[in-house]
């Protein structure tokens, strides 16, 4: 009987630590856009000690559903459908830096885009340059390079010649204690291009098969090795 009771145990956990499609691919609800909890407790005691520093480090980009990474897709394919591209020349051009719905670390409640308030800064505020040389977030770069590890963050998109896919992001952060389990689970519960052919997403019905399983080589998997497990 014990044993029995031990082998349920176990079950009930493995169980529990699995998570649903719907919320690997961010069409679970989630209407406060909550990161995971103890993402958004490590977040809190990195922001603290950041602070003592004179850094007021904010999150411009946290949670974001499959509903609200469709929005953005859409809106940039019918930007440069306007501009006369192909389908494949679009879907190559967005995915520099933008993410397939359904595709997005930012789904998982894991993954954060900061900056630094305290900063003086105008315009856009996520884009390389804002991080190197004289830019306004390059005190934030650099605490983060020390720090950020010692509270479970590790940069995602990294400088690094020998990595594919999406480009260098210097702001884009994941909590790995969390966000390794997420990656290994979605490698294995979605199917990429039947769930993406089954969605309404501008363009992807004229993307080739090999295309797509090509984006799932250099794109989801083109992260910081620390990140995979």
């Amino acid at each position: 009987m014990m044993r029995f009771i031990g082998l349920v145990l176990i079950v009930t956990i493995i169980a529990a630590s699995q998570k649903d499609p719907k919320e690997l691919t961010g069409q679970s609800p989630n209407p406060s856009r909550l990161l995971e909890k103890e993402a958004q407790a490590a977040l809190d005691l990195m922001k603290t000690a950041a602070a003592k520093e004179g850094i007021q480090l904010k999150v411009v980009s946290g949670y974001r559903s499959f509903t609200r990474q469709k929005q953005l897709w859409n809106s940039k394919y019918k930007k440069y459908e306007l501009q006369g591209l192909e389908p494949e020349a679009i879907f190559d051009k967005i995915v520099e830096y933008s993410t397939i719905p359904g595709t997005s670390r930012h789904h998982w409640g894991t993954d954060i885009d900061i900056i630094d308030a305290h900063a003086s800064y105008s315009g856009d505020v996520l884009v390389p340059s804002n991080f190197h040389g004289t830019g306004p977030f390059c005190k934030l770069k650099e605490w983060m390079e020390q720090q950020a590890s010692n509270y479970g963050f590790e940069l995602v998109y990294t400088d690094n010649d020998r990595r594919t896919g999406f480009k260098y992001e210097p702001w884009h952060y994941s909590y790995a204690p969390l966000s390794r389990k997420r990656y290994q689970d979605y490698l294995k519960n979605i199917d990429l291009v039947s769930f993406l052919r089954a969605e309404a997403i501008m363009g992807m019905d004229q993307i080739s098969e090999e295309r797509l399983h090509r984006y799932l080589e250099e794109h989801i998997k083109g992260i910081n090795p620390q990140l995979k497990g």
